[in-house]
C-alpha cells in the first residue's frame, strides 16, 4: 500500500462517512476506492463492511439530538438489524461472489422510487394499512439488515425509505435511526468477516479513519438542509447508482 493509496483511501473515507451518514451511500464512493487501490471484489467489500463500521459510529455520536426519543425504537428494531447483518455476512461467506448482483439494482431503484414519492405513498399507507402495517418496519428492517451484511451498496437509501413511508417520523429522525440501526447490521458483519474472511487491514485503517470524520459531520449538515430537496438528491443519486449497479451487472 503506497503513500498516496493510503491518502486516496482517508479521503474517500471523509467522504463516504458524510455521504453515508446523509444519504445512505457510503459505498458508492468508498468500494470504488477500494477497487482502486488493487483489491479484488470480495476482498473490497469485506474490507469495505469493516471500515463502514467507523462512518456508523461517528454518525451515531453526531446524532444525538434526533436521536432523543427513539430509545424505544431502537430497542425495538436492534433485534432484527443484528440478526440480518449476521444472516448477511453468513450469505456473503457460503454463496458464490455476485449472487445478488442481478437483482440489487431494481431493490436501489424501488427503495428510491420511493423515497421520491414518499409523501403520497406515506398517506396511501395510512388510508389502506394505518397502524396494522407496523409488522413492515421489522420485518423491512431484517431484510435490508441481510443486504448490508451481504453487499450494502445503497442500503441506508432503502432503510431511509422504509422508515419514512412506514412511520411518521420527519427525514432527519429517520436518518438517525437509519444510521443507527445499520451500524449494527455492518458492525456484527464486521465482526463475523473480521474472524473469517480476508480483511485488508492496511487498507481499512485509513478508510475507517476518514469514515470516523466524514460520518460525524453527516448528521451536521442534514439539519440544514431542507427535508424536501434532501430527500430528492437522496432519491436521484440512489436511482443514478441503481443504473450503475446495473450496467456493471
Amino acid at each position: 500500500m503506497s503513500t498516496a493509496d493510503v491518502f486516496l483511501l482517508l479521503a474517500a473515507g471523509v467522504g463516504a462517512g458524510a455521504i453515508g451518514s446523509t444519504a445512505g451511500l457510503a459505498s458508492l464512493v468508498s468500494y470504488p476506492a477500494l477497487l482502486a487501490v488493487g483489491l479484488p471484489p470480495v476482498t473490497a467489500n469485506v474490507t469495505n463492511t469493516v471500515a463502514l463500521v467507523a462512518s456508523g459510529a461517528g454518525s451515531a455520536l453526531s446524532s444525538r439530538t434526533e436521536l432523543r426519543g427513539q430509545a424505544s425504537t431502537v430497542r425495538r428494531l436492534a433485534g432484527f438489524a443484528v440478526a440480518g447483518g449476521i444472516t448477511g455476512a453468513a450469505l456473503l461467506l457460503v454463496t458464490p461472489a455476485g449472487a445478488f448482483e442481478r437483482i440489487v439494482p431494481f431493490l436501489v431503484g424501488l427503495a428510491s422510487l420511493l423515497l421520491l414519492a414518499q409523501p403520497r405513498v406515506r398517506r396511501l399507507r395510512r388510508e389502506t394499512v394505518g397502524d396494522g402495517g407496523r409488522w413492515l418496519v421489522p420485518a423491512g428492517t431484517y431484510v435490508i439488515g441481510v443486504y448490508g451484511g451481504y453487499f450494502g451498496a445503497a442500503a441506508g437509501v432503502m432503510l431511509l425509505a422504509l422508515l419514512l413511508v412506514a412511520t411518521e417520523e420527519t427525514l432527519v429522525r429517520a436518518n438517525a435511526l437509519k444510521n443507527i440501526l445499520l451500524w449494527m447490521a455492518n458492525g456484527v458483519a464486521a465482526i463475523g468477516f473480521a474472524l473469517l474472511a480476508d480483511v485488508q487491514w492496511t487498507a481499512a485503517a485509513p478508510l475507517a479513519l476518514g469514515c470516523l470524520l466524514g460520518g460525524s459531520l453527516g448528521p451536521a449538515a442534514a439539519r440544514r438542509i431542507p427535508e424536501t430537496p434532501l430527500r430528492i438528491v437522496v432519491a436521484v443519486a440512489g436511482l443514478g447508482l441503481a443504473v450503475q449497479l446495473w450496467v456493471t451487472a
